[in-house]
């Protein structure tokens, strides 16, 4: 399922237009983002948890050369299913 298919079925279930379906997706994907960004995490009870994580550095290979190249440390979003979420699958 990509965006526009999302949006058009949040739009149908909630009985609102495509525009406010892709209004408020957008609301809730900035809203996490920036939680994020700021090193907190997101819970949505029933459904799972958004978090940050951090990478270390570390070494890897070019295929085509086999070449070793360092890989730097970053951050990294993170999702964990919720056991109700993990219960539906």
């Amino acid at each position: 399922m990509n965006k526009a298919e999302l949006i058009a079925q949040i739009a149908e279930e909630a009985g609102i237009t495509k525009t406010q379906a892709n209004i408020a997706l957008d609301s809730f994907v900035d809203s996490v983002t920036k939680t994020l960004k700021k090193g907190d995490k997101v819970t949505l009870v029933g459904f799972g948890t958004f978090s940050v994580s951090k990478r270390a550095a570390r070494n890897g290979r070019n295929p085509q050369t086999g070449e070793v190249i360092k890989i730097k440390a970053r951050k990294v979003a993170r999702f964990k299913a919720g056991k109700e979420l993990s219960s539906k699958l």
